[in-house]
């Protein structure tokens, strides 16, 4: 215990910036501090974890070792519950009786301000900070204890998490209003493969989902693909007429409302998934997260967006 007592966070800091930047000048430079003064803190805390947590492969070179790793991780988690202390002091001072942190996938940012503006509302001792990204940004936030709350669909293989299922989460094949398969009551398997396919990027659920999809109705190496990085995006090169797109349908009710995209009547559509309520399992919520938690799951069927 005496070498815990003796970790700074000065010293953790040190080995972040080395980690980030590769090595120790650019490090410096990054943190306001002399090379000397980066070097130092390094030794400090090689010395007190009594292993190398930096390999020095030369004057522009370094790498982090397992060791070093392993407390990188034990910083990020350090960092994220300072944060959320934070938080939650300041809502405090704010006069609140807490504060909750809900991140949430991009996809569910077309309802989930609504979520909070209701949670205000109701439950206005309790002051919600929302947090948006994607999938695999929000996985790695939810690993290092980021979040109170987290809604998604598909919970990850890890980190494990405590997952409470919620509403229905239909997926469905837009295309432009005048598209030629957009009058068809029938849209064949084949001709969708014919089809551009718009889809977003690499580890996206909603990509994952199409690429199953695809795989069900023919050979999915042989679609014409174009990659998006959001949804907004994707919707936009869909009423361009740049192709169509498996997407969420939470995304794209009000276009479907209005008329500026259509959803192709395709055999197995709508996919229909669930969302979840994640929380950390060795992470007991807070009151206030729990009371949050609660109103979600009471509220869950008027605060996702239905489809037209």
């Amino acid at each position: 215990m005496k070498r815990l007592e003796q970790i700074t966070l000065k010293q953790l800091r040190a080995l972040q910036g080395v980690a980030a930047t590769g090595n120790i000048s650019a490090a410096a430079d990054r943190l306001g501090l002399t090379g000397p003064a980066v070097h130092n803190q390094l030794k400090l805390l090689e010395d007190l974890m009594q292993s190398p947590l930096i390999l020095r492969e030369g004057r522009e070179r370094n790498t982090v070792t397992p060791q070093g790793k392993v407390l990188l991780t034990a910083y990020a988690e350090l960092r994220a519950s300072l944060g959320r202390a934070i938080t939650q002091i300041n809502a405090i001072n704010a006069g609140k009786a807490g504060s909750v942190v809900l991140g949430v996938v991009s996809t569910a940012k077309y309802f989930a301000p609504r979520i909070v503006a209701l949670l205000q509302q109701d439950l206005p001792d309790i002051e919600v900070s929302l947090k948006v990204g994607n999938r695999g940004a929000i996985i790695a936030a939810l690993e290092r204890g980021e979040f109170d709350l987290c809604i998604m669909g598909r919970p990850p293989r890890q980190p494990l998490a405590v997952a409470e299922p919620l509403a229905d989460h239909p997926h469905v094949i837009i295309a432009a209003a005048d598209h030629p398969l957009a009058g068809s009551d029938d849209v064949a398997s084949q001709a969708l493969l014919t089809e551009r396919f718009v889809m977003r990027e690499q580890g996206s659920g909603t990509r994952i989902l199409a690429a199953r999809y695809l795989e069900e109705i023919g050979h999915p190496q042989e679609t014409n693909l174009i990659e998006m990085s959001s949804n907004e995006t994707i919707k936009q090169a869909v009423i361009a007429g740049l192709g169509i797109a498996l997407i969420s349908g939470h995304t794209v009710t009000e276009e479907l409302r209005s008329g500026r995209l259509v959803a192709l009547a395709c055999r197995g559509l709508p996919i229909v998934r669930k969302w979840f309520l994640l929380s950390r399992p060795e992470k007991p919520l807070t009151t206030a997260a729990g009371a949050v938690r609660d109103w979600i799951v009471r509220h869950q069927e008027e605060i996702f967006p239905r489809l037209p």
